[in-house]
């Protein structure tokens, strides 16, 4: 399986930039099973949604997700695929793209170029943010956040990959 780990965010706007600071992190230290890449896709979107037409069969997104927890807050979710997905239309918006517009338009692209959507599974580690206006530099509970996050993101790599616990270090 093919597995694309993908930091997304903006650096601009405080805690939004979790999941690519997350990303930047992991790529520096590495040690990734092959078939397992990680990027930072930032506001890249439609980049995002490109990509995923070339293989992969799971995705792991790092980004900041409101759930109404305290800041800091890592959560690991899954995306169902149970309602169709939808795109913003005309006013497609690169660079405002949540996950599910981003999904949508692969769906989109993957339908208008007559082929099955690659992607099985789409799991998110997500922080819960307590700074979103703008502003460089994440705050003390995200930034304390981005280790166990890391882990998370480990931990759903290999549960992609059907990796026994403790198999690989």
């Amino acid at each position: 399986m093919n597995v694309l780990v993908a930091g997304v965010g903006n650096l601009f706007l405080s805690d939004d930039g979790f999941g690519v600071e997350v990303a930047r992190r992991l790529r520096v230290r590495g040690g990734f099973p092959a078939g397992v890449e990680v990027v930072d896709v930032g506001i890249r979107g439609v980049h995002l949604a490109y990509q995923l037409l070339e293989g992969y069969q799971g995705l792991i997104l790092i980004d900041a997700v409101h759930r109404d927890g305290p800041p800091g807050t890592v959560y690991r979710l899954e995306h169902t695929f149970d309602a169709s997905p939808e795109t913003a239309g005309p006013a497609l918006d690169g660079h405002a793209m949540s996950p599910d517009v981003v999904l949508g338009l692969l769906h989109d692209l993957a339908a208008a170029n007559e082929i099955d959507p690659p992607l099985r599974r789409v799991l998110v580690v997500g922080c819960e943010p307590a700074v979103l206006h703008e502003g460089m530099g994440l705050s003390a509970p995200v930034a304390a956040a981005v280790e166990p996050a890391m882990r998370a993101v480990d931990e759903l790599i290999n549960l992609l990959l059907d990796v026994p616990e403790g198999a690989r270090s």
